[in-house]
């Protein structure tokens, strides 16, 4: 059925109150939910209905359906992954974003919109002390945003030529980044048509189990010498799997040499740089072509907000923006149209729940939150690195850390962290992700929840270990 004005009012009026109820209970609920692949499936209509339903009912069903079998991402001992934060605030501008529903893809459709995204990322390139040259956008996600910058280096590689007459019988282009680079380099390697044999991987050292520059120094040399393009490198700040981090400046000393494109994968860990004394960790980063940081991670915005800076829109511009005459502005030049920024035409309304966000809490009542996460992970560490068999494999980057179980006398030591990590997830008291690390399946640990308190750091303790002796019985 079709909602009129009030019944609309009123049916806002429940989902809020119902989100409110959610989040007050989020803490007494399991993390994620006990349930088989298909429970949900199999509770769902076959087909669309052919008339339309009463709203009673619609809502009844999401509350038996969907909302029990989800995962609770802003429970406050969701430890998994990367945070995916969405405090009341970015919250209550995503509903207000949502109500409108503009398609804010040109200045013209949405000024205001382009506007305060404008405003939005200059806030945060002042808070993260980035050079003033620095402009971007707002995209759905960090893969977006390597996905644009791969795009760029490639074009730039060409001569901006490579939209046009594509890429067979082209030179091999090359780009560079360490194993330890999320999944998104590589399905932006795929979509933008370099191919997988061209990214070619710099070898990692060094506690941060960063990218060795010496190495790629070689690699860049090697392929010259073949006959090959290099065309850019991708340098992590922060990377998924336990928190390495690239030397930035002798990353980018070495592409320099060789006028290769820069993009920087923060999506986690730059949200951290807001805090000054935490900046040395991605020390030359005034110096990069590019750089993306998840605003939806730790930093808190509503899902998504991928924070692309760029040295030179220009270049961006060169690569991604189409310009049919039905996107003009008659009467106006000299436009900032956003989707000529990324690959994505239709944009929602992103820089409103950042606006809302950042006005709410304040710089400093961010900076003290990611403070007192790296201190709580600090803790953890400490506790379980002094607990009988277990194995800190990865020392604490930041609020992350990695470990495992690891008694003397068991032959695969691999298949017992699976289990561990499946019976503490089933538990439902913490949720935690593991990953591979030289070969060891470990478990992360990572705290980056608005709502985490001291609290829950003292039953992801007892989470652990009391499922540790559990499964080495």
């Amino acid at each position: 059925m079709t909602l009129n004005h009030p019944d609309f009012a009123h049916w806002s009026e429940q989902a809020a109150r119902w989100g409110a109820r959610y989040r007050a209970t989020l803490p007494e609920q399991a993390v994620r939910p006990n349930i088989k692949p298909g429970a949900v499936l199999a509770k769902l209509m076959p087909s669309a209905p052919e008339m339309g339903e009463d709203m009673a009912a619609i809502f009844a069903d999401f509350e038996r359906i969907i909302a029990p079998a989800m995962t609770h991402w802003q429970h406050p001992r969701f430890f998994a992954y990367f945070p995916a934060n969405s405090p009341a605030p970015s919250v209550i501008a995503e509903q207000l974003s949502a109500s409108m529903a503009a398609q804010c893809m040109l200045w013209q459709t949405s000024p205001a919109a382009t506007e305060l995204e404008m405003c939005m990322i200059d806030w945060m390139r002042q808070a993260l002390g980035l050079p003033d040259g620095f402009k971007g956008a707002l995209h759905d996600g960090a893969s977006s945003a390597t996905l644009s910058a791969i795009l760029t280096m490639r074009e730039r590689a060409l001569g901006y030529t490579g939209n046009r007459t594509g890429l067979s019988g082209g030179p091999r282009l090359r780009v560079y980044c360490s194993a330890e680079a999320h999944s998104s380099v590589m399905r932006a390697i795929w979509f933008s048509g370099i191919g997988e044999d061209n990214l070619v991987p710099i070898p990692i050292k060094g506690p941060l189990r960063g990218a060795d520059a010496g190495a790629l120094a070689t690699l860049i040399a090697d392929d010259l010498a073949a006959g090959y393009t290099p065309a850019g490198v991708v340098i992590n700040v922060g990377a998924t799997g336990s928190g390495a981090t690239d030397p930035v400046a002798e990353m980018v000393a070495v592409a320099r040499r060789h006028d290769l494109f820069t993009h920087v994968d923060a999506a986690w860990a730059g949200t951290a740089m807001l805090c000054p004394e935490l900046r040395g960790l991605w020390a030359g980063i005034d110096d990069v072509d590019s750089l993306v940081i998840s605003g939806h991670k730790w930093l808190g915005a509503h899902p998504g907000a991928g924070l692309h800076f760029v040295r030179s829109p220009h270049d961006l511009n060169l690569a991604l923006a189409a310009h049919p005459t039905y996107l003009d502005t008659p009467g106006q030049e000299n436009l900032v149209n956003f989707s000529e920024w990324g690959v994505q035409l239709g944009r929602p309304f992103r820089a409103l729940k950042l606006w809302f966000l950042l006005r709410s809490y304040g710089l400093e009542g961010i900076r003290a939150m990611v403070r007192q996460h790296i201190k709580w992970t600090n803790e953890l560490y400490a506790r379980l690195a002094a607990t009988p068999e277990i194995e800190i494999v990865t020392k604490p980057i930041l609020a992350l850390f990695t470990f495992r179980l690891a008694p003397k006398g068991v032959d695969d030591l691999n298949a017992l962290n699976l289990r561990l990590i499946e019976a503490i997830n089933d538990g439902g008291r913490i949720y935690l992700t593991q990953t591979n690390i030289d070969g060891k399946l470990v478990l992360r640990m990572q705290v980056g929840s608005y709502s985490t308190t001291a609290a829950d750091i003292d039953i992801a303790f007892d989470a652990i270990t009391e499922t540790a002796r559990r499964v080495m019985n």
